[in-house]
């Protein structure tokens, strides 16, 4: 999919007990955006079920990924569905505390 030095993306999901978790591994960058919108749509409008992102393998997200996640945070708080960020490991955390985003997501177990 890259053909650069970037580590593959991966969005892989599991659903338990009415929760769907995402986890994603590698660098979320405008090159795998269209692939991270695939697996994210049909989640999103799901209100029956909890959506969590758990970043624990991410290495890199820019400003398209982080426009795809302020844009399911804006839908799921729009239908009052539960969404949350979890395991963010601390350079992306850094970014969205930086970038003054991390006070719109619910976390939990940042990553060191």
């Amino acid at each position: 999919m890259n053909t650069n030095k970037n580590e593959k993306f991966n969005a892989r999901t599991e659903t338990h007990d009415g929760v769907c978790t995402v986890y994603l591994t590698g660098e979320l960058d405008l090159s795998v955006a269209p692939d991270f919108r695939l697996v994210m749509e049909p989640l999103v409008d799901n209100k029956e079920q909890d959506l969590i992102i758990n970043m624990k393998d991410l290495k890199y997200i820019d400003s398209t990924g982080i426009g795809i996640l302020l844009s399911v945070l804006k839908a799921r708080h729009g239908m009052e569905a539960r969404f949350e960020v979890q395991e963010v490991p601390a350079q992306i955390q850094k970014l969205f505390d930086m970038t003054g985003i991390a006070k719109f997501f619910v976390t939990q177990k940042n990553s060191q």
